[in-house]
């Protein structure tokens, strides 16, 4: 990377861990537009107040395409060197066979759709040697389910590898790295109090894979680590 400063894009910045990384983007001097839903006040903003214009917030349903394509009109005259798209919920540890259909829906939707058509609408907004991430998990890796649970939260996440996979096999020609990033188990609201990690213990391992990864062409599954995740 040359010695301009960088511009990132997270997707899904008001809490934990995209607010963490927005933030963490910051101490590492690029500038930052982070999103959050509605209107109400975040801690988005307040790490925007101090940012020195270094920050700036937009708003965004990610589930709402025509919202997508709005933020992506508004953002048009900018050239991105990172979008990433945090977003993730869990509605509980349910056997597949009682899960209702709109909770399916709403899960598949949020953790796989969603992001993707953000992909989709913003990606042309990066830079040909830029970068594209989404926070994924290792709980979306068919290989390491030795032990099942969570079995709707594992497949919106294997769903959304699996998109990935088939959105770099589409645009295989691009110079773009393309990465879905394991945080690791972290205590938020969804990885609960009992995980392993905090926010603070996550996110520079996440930064610092991203950049360590500049330039590598074509899809990775990495982890906070920077190690390979199974498929």
């Amino acid at each position: 990377m040359n010695g301009t400063r960088r511009t990132a894009l997270v997707i899904g910045a008001s809490r934990t861990l995209g607010l963490g990384l927005a933030a963490e983007f910051l101490r590492r001097d690029w500038d930052v537009i982070g999103t959050v839903r509605g209107r109400q006040r975040t801690g988005l903003h307040d790490l925007a107040e101090a940012s020195r214009g270094r920050l700036t917030v937009e708003s965004l349903e990610m589930t709402a395409p025509e919202q997508i394509a709005a933020l992506r009109d508004r953002l048009a005259q900018h050239t991105l060197d990172l979008l990433f798209v945090n977003a993730a919920i869990t509605r509980g540890d349910i056997p597949i066979g009682d899960v209702p259909t709109d909770m399916f829906t709403e899960v598949m939707i949020t953790n796989a759709l969603g992001p993707m058509r953000v992909v989709e609408l913003l990606g042309p907004l990066v830079a040909p040697a830029g970068t594209i991430g989404v926070m994924s998990s290792d709980q979306g890796s068919i290989a390491l389910n030795t032990e099942g649970g969570q079995d709707l939260y594992r497949a919106s996440k294997s769903a959304l590898n699996q998109l990935m996979r088939s959105y770099a096999a589409r645009h295989a020609d691009s110079s773009r790295t393309l990465l879905l990033m394991d945080p690791g188990w972290v205590r938020t609201e969804l990885g609960g109090p009992d995980a392993d990690l905090s926010v603070e213990e996550s996110v520079p391992g996440v930064a610092e894979t991203i950049e360590r990864h500049w330039g590598q062409r074509g899809l990775h599954f990495l982890d906070h680590k920077g190690q390979v995740v199974p498929w």
